[in-house]
Protein backbone atom coordinates (compact mmCIF):
# COMPACT_ATOMS: atom_id res chain seq x y z
CA UNK A 1 0.00 0.00 0.00
CA UNK A 2 1.06 3.58 -0.76
CA UNK A 3 0.15 6.98 0.48
CA UNK A 4 -0.88 9.78 -1.60
CA UNK A 5 -0.07 13.50 -0.54
CA UNK A 6 -3.34 15.60 -0.87
CA UNK A 7 -2.33 19.02 -1.54
CA UNK A 8 -4.29 22.70 -2.01
CA UNK A 9 -3.60 22.71 -5.83
CA UNK A 10 -2.96 26.20 -7.89
CA UNK A 11 -6.32 28.08 -7.60
CA UNK A 12 -5.42 30.77 -10.53
CA UNK A 13 -3.29 34.35 -10.77
CA UNK A 14 -2.45 35.61 -7.20
CA UNK A 15 -4.31 33.19 -5.26
CA UNK A 16 -1.74 32.08 -2.65
CA UNK A 17 -4.11 30.58 0.37
CA UNK A 18 -7.18 29.31 0.67
CA UNK A 19 -9.45 28.98 4.35
CA UNK A 20 -10.58 25.02 5.34
CA UNK A 21 -14.61 25.46 5.17
CA UNK A 22 -15.89 21.96 5.36
CA UNK A 23 -14.27 18.39 5.15
CA UNK A 24 -16.52 15.88 3.35
CA UNK A 25 -14.63 12.86 4.11
CA UNK A 26 -13.66 11.84 7.20
CA UNK A 27 -10.91 9.61 8.28
CA UNK A 28 -11.50 6.40 6.77
CA UNK A 29 -13.58 7.01 4.05
CA UNK A 30 -13.23 5.25 0.86
CA UNK A 31 -12.87 7.96 -1.98
CA UNK A 32 -13.17 7.79 -5.65
CA UNK A 33 -11.06 9.15 -8.24
CA UNK A 34 -12.28 12.99 -8.98
CA UNK A 35 -14.67 12.75 -5.71
CA UNK A 36 -14.23 15.69 -3.31
CA UNK A 37 -12.84 15.59 -0.33
CA UNK A 38 -13.27 19.08 1.58
CA UNK A 39 -14.43 22.66 0.22
CA UNK A 40 -12.25 25.73 0.62
CA UNK A 41 -12.59 29.28 -0.15
CA UNK A 42 -10.60 32.17 -1.16
CA UNK A 43 -11.33 35.61 -0.63
CA UNK A 44 -13.37 35.78 -3.97
CA UNK A 45 -15.03 32.55 -4.36
CA UNK A 46 -15.97 28.64 -2.90
CA UNK A 47 -14.98 25.61 -4.18
CA UNK A 48 -13.78 21.78 -3.55
CA UNK A 49 -10.39 20.24 -3.75
CA UNK A 50 -10.99 16.37 -5.76
CA UNK A 51 -9.11 13.49 -5.08
CA UNK A 52 -6.52 12.54 -7.85
CA UNK A 53 -6.03 9.08 -6.74
CA UNK A 54 -9.29 6.44 -5.37
CA UNK A 55 -8.12 5.06 -1.73
CA UNK A 56 -8.71 5.59 2.21
CA UNK A 57 -8.48 9.02 4.10
CA UNK A 58 -6.09 8.13 6.67
CA UNK A 59 -4.95 11.67 7.95
CA UNK A 60 -6.07 14.97 7.68
CA UNK A 61 -3.55 17.88 8.94
CA UNK A 62 -6.03 20.84 9.11
CA UNK A 63 -9.29 21.61 10.80
CA UNK A 64 -12.14 23.81 9.56
CA UNK A 65 -11.36 27.71 9.68
CA UNK A 66 -7.43 26.60 8.95
CA UNK A 67 -5.98 28.66 6.56
CA UNK A 68 -3.75 26.96 4.13
CA UNK A 69 -1.02 27.99 1.81
CA UNK A 70 -0.79 26.82 -1.95
CA UNK A 71 0.98 23.34 -2.18
CA UNK A 72 1.10 22.70 1.41
CA UNK A 73 -0.33 18.59 2.09
CA UNK A 74 -4.01 19.00 3.28
CA UNK A 75 -4.67 14.96 3.88
CA UNK A 76 -2.83 11.54 3.67
CA UNK A 77 -5.09 9.11 1.36
CA UNK A 78 -3.63 5.59 1.10
CA UNK A 79 -3.93 3.76 -2.21
CA UNK A 80 -3.07 0.39 -3.84
CA UNK A 81 -1.10 -1.53 -6.44
CA UNK A 82 2.52 -0.14 -4.99
CA UNK A 83 5.44 -2.10 -3.27
CA UNK A 84 6.09 -1.78 0.44
CA UNK A 85 9.38 0.30 -0.28
CA UNK A 86 7.49 3.38 -1.90
CA UNK A 87 5.57 3.32 1.17
CA UNK A 88 8.57 3.09 3.46
CA UNK A 89 10.41 5.90 1.35
CA UNK A 90 7.41 8.34 1.65
CA UNK A 91 6.72 7.42 5.80
CA UNK A 92 10.88 8.51 5.84
CA UNK A 93 10.25 11.82 4.11
CA UNK A 94 7.29 12.64 5.70
CA UNK A 95 9.48 11.70 9.21
CA UNK A 96 12.40 13.94 7.39
CA UNK A 97 9.80 16.66 6.90
CA UNK A 98 8.43 16.46 10.02
CA UNK A 99 12.24 17.05 11.82
CA UNK A 100 13.13 19.87 9.96
CA UNK A 101 9.64 21.58 10.75
CA UNK A 102 10.77 20.96 14.76
CA UNK A 103 14.06 21.65 14.31
CA UNK A 104 13.04 25.28 12.84
CA UNK A 105 10.41 26.28 15.20
CA UNK A 106 13.03 25.43 17.65
CA UNK A 107 16.03 27.51 16.44
CA UNK A 108 13.30 30.74 15.81
CA UNK A 109 12.04 30.59 19.59
CA UNK A 110 15.50 30.49 20.65
CA UNK A 111 16.91 33.15 18.35
CA UNK A 112 14.09 35.33 19.56
CA UNK A 113 14.77 34.66 22.93
CA UNK A 114 18.20 35.91 22.35
CA UNK A 115 17.12 39.02 20.40
CA UNK A 116 13.95 40.08 21.85
CA UNK A 117 14.46 44.15 22.89
CA UNK A 118 14.04 44.82 26.36
CA UNK A 119 11.56 47.50 27.42
CA UNK A 120 12.90 50.82 27.69
CA UNK A 121 11.42 54.23 29.15
CA UNK A 122 10.71 57.12 26.29
CA UNK A 123 10.97 60.93 26.30
CA UNK A 124 7.12 60.99 26.67
CA UNK A 125 6.96 57.50 29.02
CA UNK A 126 9.15 56.85 32.07
CA UNK A 127 8.92 53.11 33.35
CA UNK A 128 10.67 51.84 36.89
CA UNK A 129 13.08 49.36 37.07
CA UNK A 130 10.49 47.12 38.58
CA UNK A 131 7.91 47.52 36.08
CA UNK A 132 10.44 46.90 33.21
CA UNK A 133 11.39 43.71 35.23
CA UNK A 134 7.89 42.50 35.23
CA UNK A 135 7.90 43.26 31.71
CA UNK A 136 10.91 41.27 31.06
CA UNK A 137 9.91 38.46 33.18
CA UNK A 138 6.10 38.28 31.41
CA UNK A 139 7.48 38.68 28.01
CA UNK A 140 5.03 42.02 27.71
CA UNK A 141 6.72 43.91 24.49
CA UNK A 142 7.56 47.63 24.55
CA UNK A 143 4.52 48.19 22.23
CA UNK A 144 2.58 46.44 24.83
CA UNK A 145 3.45 48.31 27.58
CA UNK A 146 3.08 51.52 25.68
CA UNK A 147 -0.62 50.49 25.08
CA UNK A 148 -1.13 50.23 29.15
CA UNK A 149 -3.29 53.15 30.42
CA UNK A 150 -1.23 54.25 33.84
CA UNK A 151 -2.72 55.18 37.03
CA UNK A 152 0.09 56.58 38.48
CA UNK A 153 1.71 60.08 39.06
CA UNK A 154 1.84 62.12 35.76
CA UNK A 155 0.02 58.57 34.08
CA UNK A 156 3.16 56.06 35.51
CA UNK A 157 2.48 52.78 34.70
CA UNK A 158 2.60 50.89 38.37
CA UNK A 159 3.28 47.84 39.38
CA UNK A 160 -0.52 46.95 39.61
CA UNK A 161 -1.24 48.20 36.53
CA UNK A 162 1.33 45.67 34.58
CA UNK A 163 0.12 42.58 36.95
CA UNK A 164 -3.73 43.75 35.88
CA UNK A 165 -2.77 44.14 32.42
CA UNK A 166 -1.09 40.39 32.37
CA UNK A 167 -3.65 39.16 34.28
CA UNK A 168 -6.11 40.01 32.41
CA UNK A 169 -4.64 39.80 28.94
CA UNK A 170 -5.87 43.34 27.62
CA UNK A 171 -6.04 46.74 29.68
CA UNK A 172 -5.68 46.90 32.79
CA UNK A 173 -8.99 48.83 32.74
CA UNK A 174 -11.37 48.26 29.75
CA UNK A 175 -11.50 51.87 28.20
CA UNK A 176 -14.98 51.41 28.12
CA UNK A 177 -14.77 51.95 32.18
CA UNK A 178 -13.22 55.38 31.84
CA UNK A 179 -15.50 58.29 31.91
CA UNK A 180 -14.90 60.95 29.44
CA UNK A 181 -13.85 63.16 32.22
CA UNK A 182 -11.04 60.21 33.27
CA UNK A 183 -9.84 60.39 29.23
CA UNK A 184 -9.15 63.96 29.36
CA UNK A 185 -7.45 63.84 32.50
CA UNK A 186 -4.92 61.18 31.37
CA UNK A 187 -4.38 62.69 27.81
CA UNK A 188 -3.21 66.01 29.62
CA UNK A 189 -1.13 63.84 31.95
CA UNK A 190 0.26 62.41 29.37
CA UNK A 191 -0.18 63.18 25.15
CA UNK A 192 1.24 60.41 24.33
CA UNK A 193 -1.81 58.22 25.35
CA UNK A 194 -4.03 60.63 22.82
CA UNK A 195 -3.46 58.07 19.64
CA UNK A 196 -3.34 55.08 22.09
CA UNK A 197 -6.70 55.81 23.22
CA UNK A 198 -8.39 57.11 20.10
CA UNK A 199 -7.69 53.27 18.57
CA UNK A 200 -9.24 51.85 21.94
CA UNK A 201 -12.01 54.20 22.18
CA UNK A 202 -13.26 53.29 18.23
CA UNK A 203 -12.62 49.79 18.94
CA UNK A 204 -14.98 49.81 22.13
CA UNK A 205 -17.36 46.73 22.13
CA UNK A 206 -20.81 48.09 21.53
CA UNK A 207 -23.31 47.36 24.56
CA UNK A 208 -26.33 45.73 23.44
CA UNK A 209 -29.48 45.76 25.52
CA UNK A 210 -31.59 42.03 26.19
CA UNK A 211 -33.92 43.43 23.16
CA UNK A 212 -31.43 42.95 20.72
CA UNK A 213 -30.10 40.57 18.05
CA UNK A 214 -27.28 39.47 17.46
CA UNK A 215 -25.41 38.47 14.31
CA UNK A 216 -22.60 37.15 13.46
CA UNK A 217 -20.62 38.41 10.33
CA UNK A 218 -20.65 35.77 7.63
CA UNK A 219 -17.12 34.42 6.25
CA UNK A 220 -17.47 36.35 3.18
CA UNK A 221 -18.67 39.20 5.03
CA UNK A 222 -15.58 39.94 7.09
CA UNK A 223 -13.83 39.43 4.14
CA UNK A 224 -15.58 42.00 2.09
CA UNK A 225 -15.31 44.32 4.83
CA UNK A 226 -11.96 43.75 5.22
CA UNK A 227 -11.80 44.50 1.46
CA UNK A 228 -13.85 47.31 1.15
CA UNK A 229 -11.25 49.18 4.27
CA UNK A 230 -7.95 48.47 2.75
CA UNK A 231 -9.72 49.89 -0.54
CA UNK A 232 -10.09 53.51 1.23
CA UNK A 233 -7.08 53.44 3.00
CA UNK A 234 -5.08 52.64 -0.11
CA UNK A 235 -7.23 54.85 -3.10
CA UNK A 236 -7.65 58.64 -3.03
CA UNK A 237 -11.44 57.78 -3.98
CA UNK A 238 -13.07 60.73 -6.27
CA UNK A 239 -16.48 60.94 -8.14
CA UNK A 240 -17.47 62.02 -11.66
CA UNK A 241 -21.31 62.03 -12.36
CA UNK A 242 -22.82 61.96 -15.89
CA UNK A 243 -26.66 61.20 -17.40
CA UNK A 244 -27.45 59.76 -20.49
CA UNK A 245 -30.00 59.01 -22.43
CA UNK A 246 -30.44 55.41 -23.17
CA UNK A 247 -34.33 56.15 -25.02
CA UNK A 248 -32.66 54.56 -28.04
CA UNK A 249 -31.21 51.56 -26.21
CA UNK A 250 -34.46 50.73 -24.30
CA UNK A 251 -36.54 50.66 -27.59
CA UNK A 252 -34.04 48.36 -29.61
CA UNK A 253 -33.93 46.09 -26.82
CA UNK A 254 -37.79 45.78 -26.25
CA UNK A 255 -37.41 45.16 -29.70
CA UNK A 256 -35.64 42.42 -30.40
CA UNK A 257 -35.63 40.57 -27.00
CA UNK A 258 -38.02 38.13 -27.88
CA UNK A 259 -35.99 37.19 -30.97
CA UNK A 260 -33.41 36.58 -29.50
CA UNK A 261 -34.54 34.48 -26.41
CA UNK A 262 -35.68 32.41 -29.28
CA UNK A 263 -32.88 31.90 -31.44
CA UNK A 264 -29.86 31.91 -28.44
CA UNK A 265 -32.37 30.41 -25.57
CA UNK A 266 -30.76 33.96 -23.75
CA UNK A 267 -32.57 36.52 -22.00
CA UNK A 268 -30.86 39.87 -23.34
CA UNK A 269 -30.47 42.20 -20.39
CA UNK A 270 -29.33 45.88 -20.34
CA UNK A 271 -25.83 44.62 -18.54
CA UNK A 272 -24.04 42.69 -21.86
CA UNK A 273 -25.15 46.49 -23.47
CA UNK A 274 -23.66 48.86 -21.08
CA UNK A 275 -20.53 46.13 -20.72
CA UNK A 276 -20.01 46.87 -24.51
CA UNK A 277 -20.12 50.35 -24.20
CA UNK A 278 -17.70 50.55 -21.14
CA UNK A 279 -15.22 47.96 -22.77
CA UNK A 280 -15.09 50.48 -26.17
CA UNK A 281 -14.34 53.16 -24.28
CA UNK A 282 -11.35 51.11 -22.04
CA UNK A 283 -9.74 50.79 -25.59
CA UNK A 284 -10.28 54.54 -26.15
CA UNK A 285 -8.52 55.13 -22.52
CA UNK A 286 -5.74 52.85 -22.14
CA UNK A 287 -4.70 54.56 -18.56
CA UNK A 288 -8.13 53.83 -17.12
CA UNK A 289 -7.04 50.02 -17.43
CA UNK A 290 -4.37 50.06 -15.17
CA UNK A 291 -3.17 48.87 -11.34
CA UNK A 292 -0.75 51.04 -9.18
CA UNK A 293 2.10 48.98 -7.78
CA UNK A 294 4.30 51.16 -5.21
CA UNK A 295 5.42 54.18 -7.90
CA UNK A 296 4.96 51.74 -10.80
CA UNK A 297 1.65 52.12 -13.42
CA UNK A 298 0.95 48.73 -14.46
CA UNK A 299 -0.73 49.19 -17.99
CA UNK A 300 -2.67 45.97 -18.76
CA UNK A 301 -2.47 44.51 -21.48
CA UNK A 302 -5.98 42.92 -21.62
CA UNK A 303 -9.25 44.69 -21.18
CA UNK A 304 -11.17 42.05 -18.28
CA UNK A 305 -13.95 43.48 -16.63
CA UNK A 306 -15.27 42.71 -13.87
CA UNK A 307 -19.09 42.30 -13.12
CA UNK A 308 -20.84 42.62 -9.24
CA UNK A 309 -23.22 40.18 -8.86
CA UNK A 310 -25.26 39.49 -5.83
CA UNK A 311 -25.10 36.03 -3.60
CA UNK A 312 -28.36 34.89 -2.26
CA UNK A 313 -26.80 35.91 1.30
CA UNK A 314 -27.04 39.30 0.58
CA UNK A 315 -22.74 39.91 -0.32
CA UNK A 316 -21.49 40.34 -3.73
CA UNK A 317 -19.31 38.81 -5.41
CA UNK A 318 -17.10 40.07 -8.98
CA UNK A 319 -16.56 37.57 -11.84
CA UNK A 320 -14.77 38.65 -14.07
CA UNK A 321 -15.23 39.10 -18.27
CA UNK A 322 -11.59 38.02 -19.41
CA UNK A 323 -10.98 40.18 -22.73
CA UNK A 324 -14.07 42.15 -22.90
CA UNK A 325 -13.29 44.31 -25.60
CA UNK A 326 -13.29 41.17 -28.46
CA UNK A 327 -16.63 39.91 -27.50
CA UNK A 328 -19.29 40.84 -30.19
CA UNK A 329 -22.48 41.71 -27.92
CA UNK A 330 -24.15 37.89 -28.47
CA UNK A 331 -21.09 36.93 -26.66
CA UNK A 332 -21.36 39.17 -23.61
CA UNK A 333 -24.32 38.43 -23.29
CA UNK A 334 -23.84 34.88 -22.61
CA UNK A 335 -20.73 35.23 -20.34
CA UNK A 336 -22.90 38.03 -18.23
CA UNK A 337 -26.03 35.25 -18.21
CA UNK A 338 -23.43 32.48 -17.29
CA UNK A 339 -21.57 34.25 -14.87
CA UNK A 340 -24.43 35.52 -13.34
CA UNK A 341 -26.27 32.50 -12.87
CA UNK A 342 -23.21 30.51 -11.33
CA UNK A 343 -22.38 33.47 -9.10
CA UNK A 344 -26.15 32.89 -7.67
CA UNK A 345 -25.62 28.91 -7.56
CA UNK A 346 -22.44 28.89 -5.62
CA UNK A 347 -20.79 27.72 -8.58
CA UNK A 348 -18.31 29.98 -9.45
CA UNK A 349 -14.68 28.66 -9.53
CA UNK A 350 -11.53 30.57 -8.35
CA UNK A 351 -10.39 31.58 -11.69
CA UNK A 352 -13.84 33.66 -12.76
CA UNK A 353 -13.34 36.18 -10.27
CA UNK A 354 -9.36 36.52 -11.18
CA UNK A 355 -7.82 38.52 -13.27
CA UNK A 356 -9.99 41.78 -13.38
CA UNK A 357 -8.45 45.21 -14.64
CA UNK A 358 -11.81 47.63 -14.19
CA UNK A 359 -15.06 46.67 -12.48
CA UNK A 360 -18.99 47.54 -13.40
CA UNK A 361 -21.72 47.94 -10.67
CA UNK A 362 -25.39 48.25 -11.13
CA UNK A 363 -26.56 49.61 -8.30
CA UNK A 364 -29.85 50.53 -10.54
CA UNK A 365 -31.54 46.69 -9.73
CA UNK A 366 -32.04 47.93 -6.13
CA UNK A 367 -33.69 51.12 -7.10
CA UNK A 368 -30.85 53.46 -6.93
CA UNK A 369 -30.26 56.23 -9.29
CA UNK A 370 -26.68 56.97 -8.52
CA UNK A 371 -23.92 55.73 -6.13
CA UNK A 372 -20.67 55.92 -4.92
CA UNK A 373 -18.59 52.55 -5.43
CA UNK A 374 -15.80 51.56 -3.73
CA UNK A 375 -12.71 50.91 -6.13
CA UNK A 376 -11.92 46.82 -6.72
CA UNK A 377 -8.28 46.80 -5.51
CA UNK A 378 -5.63 46.75 -7.58
CA UNK A 379 -8.09 48.43 -10.10
CA UNK A 380 -8.05 52.15 -10.56
CA UNK A 381 -11.80 52.49 -11.50
CA UNK A 382 -14.98 51.18 -11.17
CA UNK A 383 -18.59 52.54 -12.86
CA UNK A 384 -21.88 52.51 -10.92
CA UNK A 385 -25.13 51.91 -12.99
CA UNK A 386 -27.92 53.67 -12.17
CA UNK A 387 -31.69 53.05 -12.71
CA UNK A 388 -33.36 53.53 -15.89
CA UNK A 389 -35.94 56.45 -15.10
CA UNK A 390 -38.48 57.86 -17.80
CA UNK A 391 -37.98 61.53 -17.08
CA UNK A 392 -39.26 64.57 -19.24
CA UNK A 393 -36.41 66.49 -21.03
CA UNK A 394 -35.57 69.20 -23.37
CA UNK A 395 -35.12 67.82 -26.62
CA UNK A 396 -33.35 69.83 -29.20
CA UNK A 397 -34.58 69.53 -33.28
CA UNK A 398 -33.60 71.45 -36.12
CA UNK A 399 -37.31 72.92 -35.28
CA UNK A 400 -36.38 74.25 -31.90
CA UNK A 401 -36.85 72.54 -28.62
CA UNK A 402 -39.16 70.91 -26.55
CA UNK A 403 -40.51 68.59 -23.97
CA UNK A 404 -40.03 64.95 -24.05
CA UNK A 405 -40.66 61.64 -21.98
CA UNK A 406 -37.19 60.00 -22.34
CA UNK A 407 -35.39 57.29 -20.74
CA UNK A 408 -32.75 58.50 -18.71
CA UNK A 409 -29.79 57.11 -16.30
CA UNK A 410 -27.13 58.05 -14.15
CA UNK A 411 -23.31 57.13 -14.62
CA UNK A 412 -21.29 57.39 -11.03
CA UNK A 413 -17.54 56.79 -12.40
CA UNK A 414 -15.26 56.42 -9.26
CA UNK A 415 -11.42 56.77 -9.60
CA UNK A 416 -8.10 56.58 -8.04
CA UNK A 417 -6.96 60.39 -7.67
CA UNK A 418 -3.40 59.34 -6.95
CA UNK A 419 -3.02 58.29 -10.80
CA UNK A 420 -5.95 59.23 -12.13
CA UNK A 421 -7.14 63.44 -12.87
CA UNK A 422 -10.19 64.67 -12.90
CA UNK A 423 -10.03 65.18 -16.88
CA UNK A 424 -9.15 61.75 -17.49
CA UNK A 425 -11.72 60.49 -14.90
CA UNK A 426 -14.46 62.26 -16.45
CA UNK A 427 -13.73 61.64 -19.89
CA UNK A 428 -13.85 58.06 -19.48
CA UNK A 429 -17.47 58.38 -18.47
CA UNK A 430 -18.66 60.99 -20.84
CA UNK A 431 -17.39 58.42 -23.24
CA UNK A 432 -19.66 55.17 -22.09
CA UNK A 433 -22.47 58.06 -22.30
CA UNK A 434 -21.73 58.95 -25.92
CA UNK A 435 -21.75 55.16 -26.76
CA UNK A 436 -24.63 54.59 -25.30
CA UNK A 437 -26.49 57.37 -26.81
CA UNK A 438 -25.03 57.00 -30.22
CA UNK A 439 -27.22 53.33 -30.27
CA UNK A 440 -27.78 52.40 -33.81
CA UNK A 441 -31.71 51.38 -33.36
CA UNK A 442 -31.48 49.37 -36.35
CA UNK A 443 -28.66 46.90 -35.03
CA UNK A 444 -28.81 43.40 -36.19
CA UNK A 445 -27.87 40.69 -33.75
Amino acid sequence: MAKFELKLPKMGESVAEATITSWLKEVGDTIELDEPVLEIATDKVDSEVPSEVEGVLIEKFFNVDDVVQVGQVLAIIEISGSNDNAENNNEIEVETKQYEVVKQITQTIAIAKETAAPVTSTENRFYSPLVKNIAKQEGVSQSELDSIVGTGNEGRVTKNDILNYIENKGDSKPIAQYSSHEIVEKVIQDPALKPIITAKVENTTVISNGEDEIIEMTRMGKLIAHHMVESVKTSAHVQSFIEADVTKIWNWRNKVKDNFMKREGESLTFTPIFMEAVAKALRDFPMMNISLQGNTIIKKKNVNLGMAAALPDGNLIVPVIKNADQLNLVGMTKQVNDLASRSRMGKLKPDDTQGGTYTVTNVGTFGSIMGTPIINQPQVGILALGAIRKVPAVIETSEGDFIGIRYKMFLSHSYDHRVINGALGGQFVKAVKDYLEAWDINREI
